[in-house]
């Protein structure tokens, strides 16, 4: 019914201004891209909870949907924690977010995800100098880049997207449940359909390297995770909930445009119609962040605002613990009894 109304206000619209000068074709055409753009755009995040006094940790908070994320949060009133690699992107943004909201509550602090050494040092320095943590948002990732091992000797796709989250957030989980009800965010992807945990084959020394194969593993993983943690934490006021921001233009897709040019030239200018902006791909990060009565979704799958059922693969139990058990031996989680 909606939909109906919005096609005849457009059409009342072009037929007033622009029909006779461009033809009914013209008219229609418009009106389909129209309405096509703003089915793309997904849902959106009406809700109005503020969040002062509030403290947030966002990473990969200096670009794309993260950035968005952060200047929605700091306009609700929170103390936005922005953890990025690159210092200088990170300050430029976060000048940029102080200067839109108002908040000049917004702190920049140096996370590598790809090193565990560097997550470790984030950690120490936040419980040292922070005092509460309400909100954890694994935002950061890469996207179908070459073959290439951190400093620890892991496939980079699945450090940063999901072992350099999962050791951050268990590191931080004390801090979340004094500061609780606290909520974790996991983004992953549509992409976990199809995805394979290769438990034997991490670092794809094994079976050929695709890149495509290694990034659908690492947004598995992120539901996985998220599923075992719900169960780990049930009862304790801390909820964990992953989620797809849709497709989306951002800096993400850099590698697929330098390594893929067929596809590269799909995300050109005609397949941007295809895409949401950055502000449209937050929306569900922002959802699950202030959203109220999701509790008892702890550990569930959202997309477009809304609960969203994961791809069979992504609710396999006993794949995900043991991707908990792999990963903590991984990175040298033990955890306390």
């Amino acid at each position: 019914m909606y939909l109906s109304i919005q096609v005849t206000q457009l059409w009342e619209e072009l037929k007033s201004n622009h029909l006779t000068k461009y033809g009914t074709v013209t008219a229609v055409t418009a009106i389909s891209l129209v309405l096509l753009r703003r089915w793309i755009a997904g849902g959106v995040c009406r809700c109005r909870v503020r969040l002062d006094g509030k403290t947030v940790i966002i990473t990969g908070a200096n670009t794309g949907i993260g950035k968005e994320t952060a200047c929605d949060l700091a306009m609700r009133g929170a103390r936005v924690v922005m953890a990025c690699r690159d210092l200088s992107k990170a300050d430029k943004a976060a000048a940029e977010i102080r200067r839109s909201t108002g908040n000049g509550n917004i702190v920049v602090r140096h996370l590598d995800l790809a090193s565990l050494f560097s997550i470790r040092q984030f950690v120490h320095e936040y419980t040292d100098t922070e005092d509460r943590l309400d909100i954890l948002i694994n935002n950061a990732g890469m996207m179908m880049c070459p073959k290439s091992l951190t400093e620890d000797g892991y496939e980079t796709q699945f450090a940063v997207n999901h072992l350099g989250h999962f050791l951050l957030t268990v590191l931080l989980l004390d801090m979340l449940k004094k500061s609780s009800p606290s909520r974790i965010l996991n983004v992953s992807s549509i992409a976990h359909k199809g995805g394979k945990i290769h438990s034997d084959d991490l670092n794809f020394n094994k079976a050929p390297y695709d890149s495509l194969v290694s990034y659908r593993q690492s947004k598995l993983s992120n539901l996985l995770f998220t599923r075992e943690l719900a169960q780990r934490i049930q009862g304790s006021g801390v909820t964990v909930y992953s989620l797809h921001p849709g497709v989306i233009h951002t800096e993400l897709g850099r590698y697929v445009q330098t390594r893929h040019p067929l596809l590269s030239t799909l995300l050109s200018l005609p397949a941007l119609l295809l895409m949401k902006t950055p502000s449209q791909g937050a929306q569900t990060s922002i959802y699950c962040a202030v959203a109220e009565g999701l509790e008892s979704q702890s550990g569930c799958y959202f997309s477009d605002c809304k609960l969203k059922e994961p791809a069979p693969e992504g609710k396999d139990d006993l794949a995900a613990l043991r991707l908990w058990e792999i990963s903590a031996k991984l990175v040298g989680y033990h955890e306390e009894n």
